[in-house]
């Protein structure tokens, strides 16, 4: 990653991906004069999707949640330019990108300080043709492989010491040949110790429960079973 720093600006990007001033790429009207806006998902905020000169793109501000933000919106208090929300972001897709694991390549990440706190930006590869199991359940069922395949999936996160803080089947996306991947790591972290792995593991149990009751999904208790076995590395 290029890094261009001053005082009150920080832009991490990859200089493979990125073309021009590395600026323009947070500007969304930018992109609406290009005609390279495909689309937007509402969710904190609004993620939009862009037709980048190299990728398809996913640019998303940070925004802060639960009862906090309803009163600051979007500023984090400033403690260096690496522990920025999206800075860690960023390091740690590289990081995991190392480690092969399917994650969304980062392309780049922008923070601007305001006196003591700052606002952040983050563009990363958005994964062609591929929808969220929140998505896939709502129209068929998987089969034990697939769920065997999640497990296994989570398993390499937690090989790699990494804590998705948020790990819900929002954020586990299948492709069109079948491939999945983990996407949003925001405030996610690598950790030691194991105690982490179990809590996650049961985060996302619980996603697959609430969508269940939410939205009907396709999906079963008893699938869970295939989920560990995959977790464990058990083949039937």
């Amino acid at each position: 990653m290029e890094v261009e720093q001053c005082e009150n600006e920080c832009i991490w990007y990859d200089p493979a991906l990125v073309e021009g001033d590395p600026r323009q790429y947070f500007d969304i009207h930018f992109w609406h004069q290009q005609a390279a806006v495909t689309g937007s998902a509402k969710g904190r905020g609004t993620t939009f999707f862009i037709r980048g000169p190299k990728m398809e793109m996913a640019l998303r501000h940070y925004y802060r949640g639960g009862l906090f933000g309803k009163f600051v919106k979007d500023q984090y208090w400033f403690q260096g330019w690496e522990a920025t929300r999206c800075g860690a972001e960023l390091n740690l897709l590289a990081y995991l990108r190392e480690k092969k694991m399917p994650v969304p390549r980062p392309v780049a990440a922008r923070a601007v300080k305001n006196g003591r706190t700052y606002r952040a930006d983050i563009l990363v590869e958005k994964i062609p043709g591929a929808r969220d199991l929140v998505a896939i359940l709502s129209e068929n069922s998987l089969l034990a492989h697939d769920y065997r395949a999640i497990g296994r999936l989570v398993r390499r996160l937690h090989d790699a010491g990494v804590c998705h803080t948020d790990l819900n089947i929002h954020n586990i996306l299948r492709d069109r040949k079948g491939k999945l991947w983990l996407i949003d790591f925001d405030k996610c972290q690598q950790r030691d110790g194991e105690q982490w792995k179990e809590d996650n593991l049961a985060r996302l149990h619980r996603s697959f429960k609430k969508e269940k009751e939410k939205r009907q999904i396709r999906w079963q208790p008893e699938d869970w079973a295939a989920v560990l076995k995959g977790y464990n590395h058990i083949r039937k």
